[in-house]
């Protein structure tokens, strides 16, 4: 079978032996249409990898429904695929790495492209939008600095959406273990959305699958019993003591309430919180105070001085009887 060719007639090895039509490959290859790739950590930071063989099918062909840029030759070739993987490690746009354990790699020392072998992304592409998204970041973290002199309104709304966002958390993780409690206790482990605390995933990663259920393990069965047992005691509780429970019910609704009120706090640190952007002013009755307190320490330092002076005469007195003596 003979290589596709470009617009000049060259086969596509020789079309991407200029780097420019590389990294227009690369760019293809890293984009939502390319091969899947897998993340994992290597050197302490978040990688992008693929199997050698998985990039030279894709490049020879291309998943159903790919939409491969009219610009870039197709390769009709596996030859002329693996030499142009072989140029991409050669100018360091992917490098070779070994499995060390589940979500962990580390470089490899060997540098030779090897379809059987894991390859790492280090061609970024276009840095346009890192580069944005760094300017985001720093000017929200200034924004965030300058939090005392916003307008009282968007403090109000921060203020909600960060209860919002705390109770919705909340709620969540409650659902998440209700839900594995019910389903196991009658034998099986399900989840919904089990890999969410996963920290070595992506976070789109974080929410595939959606729900997971899977049997029990064995010798599980007397654990079960007494978590059933003790969960429809507290039903039982609930359901014959309503005064108890309904006020329980009705203090957690307070405390909702109280949190998106802002009035959780006691009186003084909520006034001292409305009060934090005021510059703090002594009063008149402070003053006035103050004025009183000074008078009276002079009152009673002259007094001392007083007594002082009255002792003094006294034993010079004393002194003077006993030297005509």
């Amino acid at each position: 079978m003979a290589s596709a060719t470009g617009e000049n007639g060259s086969s596509a090895k020789e079309f991407y032996e200029d780097e420019k039509q590389l990294m227009k490959l690369c760019d293809f290859l890293r984009s939502s249409e390319g091969p899947p790739v897998r993340e994992a950590i290597e050197m302490d930071k978040r990688v992008y990898y693929i199997k050698g063989e998985k990039l030279v099918n894709f490049m020879v062909e291309p998943k159903k429904g790919t939409k491969w840029p009219k610009e870039l030759p197709k390769f009709n070739s596996r030859p002329d695929a693996i030499a142009v993987c072989k140029e991409l490690c050669a100018i360091q746009f992917i490098h070779r790495s070994e499995k060390v354990a589940k979500g962990e790699l580390e470089v490899s020392r060997v540098r030779d492209f090897d379809e059987s072998a894991y390859f790492t992304w280090i061609y970024e592409g276009n840095k346009k939008y890192s580069h944005f998204m760094t300017a985001c970041l720093v000017v929200g973290f200034l924004c965030c600095t300058c939090f005392p002199i916003w307008p009282n309104f968007l403090k109000v709304f921060v203020w909600y959406m960060s209860v919002s966002l705390l109770i919705f958390v909340f709620f969540l993780v409650t659902t998440r273990a209700l839900l594995f409690l019910f389903v196991w206790i009658i034998g099986y482990e399900c989840w919904f959305l089990p890999n969410l605390f996963d920290e070595q995933l992506g976070f789109c990663e974080s929410f595939i699958p959606v729900i997971s259920c899977e049997p029990t393990k064995d010798g599980q069965l007397p654990y079960r019993i007494g978590v059933f047992v003790a969960f429809f005691s507290f039903c039982y509780w609930a359901v014959t003591q309503p005064s108890e429970f309904d006020g329980f019910v009705k203090g957690q609704g307070d405390f909702i309430k109280d949190l998106y009120a802002g009035t959780l706090l006691s009186d003084m640190s909520q006034k001292d919180k409305e009060n934090i952007d005021k510059p703090k002013m002594p009063s008149l009755e402070d003053l006035l105070k103050k004025l009183d307190s000074e008078d009276e320490e002079e009152e009673e330092i002259s007094e001392e001085e007083a007594a002082e002076a009255l002792l003094n005469s006294l034993m010079d007195e004393i002194d003077s009887e006993d030297d005509e003596e």
